[in-house]
């Protein structure tokens, strides 16, 4: 681990380690709350390391002082999840195993809430950090591959890691925003056509507003594969975030070509679900209603426990008259998020529609005093329209 002022955090993330793990190394960048005393505490070799605006430097430092036969790679806002052991133990039992992908779950995130990242792996010499920002081990690995073909990589489909930093106030703020656009941008200059760094600030500029430029660097690195194959995971990202900025730009017809693309490509099907789940809001926008009911279809076949499909499938049984259908992924929804409004409130027009009355005005009542808790407009604006139409909550 690397870490600075993380004492709210490091608690959880070293207890889930700490009886399977034959060392604990934390790497602190500077901290100056109780990080050194609890990592300690805990059990870990605290070392120190002056902070450079490169997160591949301290990761590889941090790597001089493990003796393991394996490394583990964790981040103060994560946790392993005790499920995983086992199943990580036997895959590095494998000889010629040399890396183990584990899937990471963003645990806040509605539309895209799995990542898969390369963070066990065997203590290898040629084996190390590289890029400044979202520093990865993948460029070494592929660079060890061509000298030792012999090596195998594995991708775990189970939940290995929960990633609590997409909580309401863990999201990365302005400035970590633009500590992160000028890292990158710092990098593509002598790296001008690199498909991941192009995916990652491409994404960054659209989801800052920036929707040209964004485009402009997803199309970039997207061009590089007239010279070279892309890798199946970036390639995924570049179509998947050119999809969302066609879209911002009312560009149907691209975005949905950038949405299919992404969903064809030969990744775990869970990583997919954002792809699947804009496409079908794309489709649904546009009234083609059968489209997005196989996108969102496709979304719960990868993860039938993602509420927001459950939610969005529900519309669109609703607009096809499907309406019993659209009642139980509500309440499916429901059952996984119950303090979603949106799905209360639609839940109560399609009971209305069928002429359950009672159900209907009590899924309203609901969806009101959720509503008044986040969307105070909202909630006025449902109760008034209920009034125009004879009823009082």
């Amino acid at each position: 681990m690397i870490v600075k002022n993380e004492a709210t955090n490091l608690p959880r993330c070293l207890n889930s380690v700490r009886h399977m793990a034959d060392e604990l190394v934390v790497l602190d960048t500077g901290s100056s709350d109780g990080t050194v005393a609890i990592a300690q505490s805990l059990g870990a070799t605290v070392h120190h390391f002056a902070w450079t605006n490169d997160f591949s430097e301290a990761r590889n430092e941090s790597l001089k002082y493990v003796t393991g036969d394996w490394v583990l790679v964790l981040d103060a806002d994560e946790v392993l999840t005790a499920e995983i052991v086992p199943v990580m133990q036997l895959a590095m039992q494998q000889e010629n195993c040399l890396v183990i992908n584990l899937l990471r779950q963003e645990i806040g995130a509605t539309q895209s809430p799995y990542s898969l990242v390369s963070r066990l792996f065997r203590h290898h010499p040629a084996i190390e950090f590289r890029r400044p920002y979202h520093a990865m081990i993948d460029d070494s690995v592929a660079q060890l591959l061509k000298q030792e073909p012999h090596w195998q990589i594995v991708d775990l489909p189970e939940v290995a890691i929960l990633h609590y930093g997409y909580e309401p106030g863990a999201i990365a703020s302005r400035d970590k925003f633009q500590q992160a656009r000028m890292t990158m941008e710092r990098f593509l200059v002598k790296h001008p056509g690199d498909p991941y760094v192009c995916s990652k600030l491409g994404a960054l500029y659209v989801e800052m507003g920036k929707v040209d430029y964004g485009i402009e660097l997803l199309e970039r690195g997207l061009a590089q594969q007239r010279k070279t194959p892309i890798d199946a995971p970036v390639l995924f990202e570049l179509h998947y975030h050119l999809g969302i900025a066609y879209s911002r730009l009312k560009d149907v017809e691209r975005a949905e070509r950038h949405y299919q693309t992404a969903t064809e490509q030969p990744i775990l099907e869970a990583l997919k679900l954002g792809a699947y789940n804009n496409l079908g809001t794309l489709r649904q926008a546009q009234g083609n209603f059968p489209g997005a009911k196989a996108a969102y279809e496709a979304a719960l076949e990868a993860d039938p426990n993602l509420a927001i499909a459950h939610y969005n499938l529900g519309m669109t049984l609703k607009a096809m008259g499907q309406l019993e259908d659209a009642i139980a992924h509500y309440q499916k929804a429901l059952q996984l998020n119950p303090i979603y409004a949106e799905a209360l409130q639609n839940l109560g027009v399609v009971l209305l529609k069928l002429g359950r009355v009672e159900e209907s005005m009590a899924a309203f009542q609901r969806a009101i005093v959720l509503h008044e808790q986040r969307n105070v407009q909202e909630a006025q604006r449902l109760r008034s329209g209920l009034r125009q139409m004879g009823f009082e909550i």
